[in-house]
């Protein structure tokens, strides 16, 4: 998902995808502790999703100040 795709989504799609990203980073973090993951560079994928999610939820925030 890239950014441009972000941008065009409504907030609630945006919560929900930031839920479900957050879930699947939760699920991710537990299979590396029990040694079940070997590619662990899908966490930073991940992580940088939900940063981007992030960003486009709190950019109209930031705009207003």
């Amino acid at each position: 998902m890239d950014f441009a795709e972000l941008k065009n989504k409504s907030t609630k799609e945006l919560a929900e995808i930031l839920e479900e990203k957050r879930g699947k980073l939760r699920d991710l973090n537990f299979q590396v502790g029990a040694g079940e993951l070997k590619n662990v560079r899908v966490i930073r994928k991940i992580r940088k999703e939900i940063a981007m999610i992030l960003t486009v939820l709190n950019k109209p925030a930031a705009q207003s100040k």
